[in-house]
């Protein structure tokens, strides 16, 4: 899969689609040697200690955010990566900027850090319902294009010095049709098992599909960079979207250019007489 035909382009709009897509048999081989992949490089890259890398996961309710989360890092150490997902901010965070809640859960040099949403609900669903605005301590509510140039500016100028520190940002849009959303709902609906997943408030955002394609649109224009790209990925086949967002995350890591770190001459020199010890015992 070759990551590049799934970069954003704006010419495609948003009808980026899998031009070969994998039978379920080859789908899921490609997603176990992606994720056996993705464990090594992950050791990699805490070894290496220079970079991280930030994944964040947008796309409508029910695109399968939280399904190919758990998928791509099932084999990866715990203790290599961490999942956050953002809810509705709360009062404290409410009193500092847009961007400082996610700003304190940046994944550290040599581990993986995963956004289920993230910072950009902020010129997503807000953008969708700018009344919200007017419940955030700002001191300039004027809700107009220059207000989300803003938003978008800044956005980019986290991003970068996200990049220039040493932290590659990989971010997917996980494009489910509206269509295979509403078949998605009423599985939950009909499943017992399934009705803690359906939230009426999900089928109420579901009367924004336009507005909200037409935000996606909006914030993938201005912030897909090439030290923060976009991948938007088809996501009613949720086989094939999960190898391929493996598959992606593997090629990033790969880009890091990651080794493992020499071990001193001096202490090299100390291994024979360790291992001597070792077997006398």
């Amino acid at each position: 899969m070759a990551r590049k035909e799934y970069r954003y382009n704006k010419k495609s709009d948003f009808a980026t689609t899998v031009k070969k897509p994998l039978n379920r048999d080859d789908a899921k081989k490609a997603l176990a040697k992606s994720v056996s992949d993705i464990a090594d490089l992950q050791e990699m890259l805490y070894a290496d200690n220079h970079h991280s890398l930030l994944l964040v996961f947008q796309g409508m309710d029910a695109a399968g955010k939280d399904s190919t989360i758990n998928k791509v890092t099932s084999g990866v150490n715990p203790a290599g990566f961490q999942v956050f997902s953002f809810k509705k901010p709360s009062s404290e965070e409410m009193d500092h900027n847009f961007l400082w809640r996610c700003w304190q859960r940046m994944p550290e040099r040599g581990r993986i850090g995963i956004f289920n949403r993230s910072y950009y609900e902020e010129v997503l669903v807000v953008k969708v319902h700018p009344a919200i605005v007017e419940g955030r301590r700002l001191p300039n509510k004027e809700v107009n294009k220059s207000f989300w140039e803003m938003r978008y500016n800044d956005i980019n100028a986290m991003e970068k010095h996200l990049a220039n520190n040493g932290t590659r940002v990989v971010k997917f849009f996980l494009n489910v049709s509206k269509d295979e959303q509403k078949q998605r709902f009423l599985s939950r609906l009909d499943d017992p098992k399934k009705h803690w997943k359906f939230s009426s408030a999900d089928l109420n955002e579901r009367q924004y599909w336009d507005q909200y394609q037409d935000a996606f649109r909006d914030a993938i224009d201005a912030t897909d960079k090439d030290y923060a790209p976009w991948y938007i990925i088809p996501a009613d086949d949720k086989r094939n979207m999960r190898a391929l967002v493996a598959d992606i995350i593997v090629e990033e890591l790969k880009d890091l250019k990651l080794r493992f770190p020499e071990p001193d001459e001096s202490e090299v020199a100390r291994f024979s007489a360790a291992r001597e010890s070792l077997n006398s015992e």
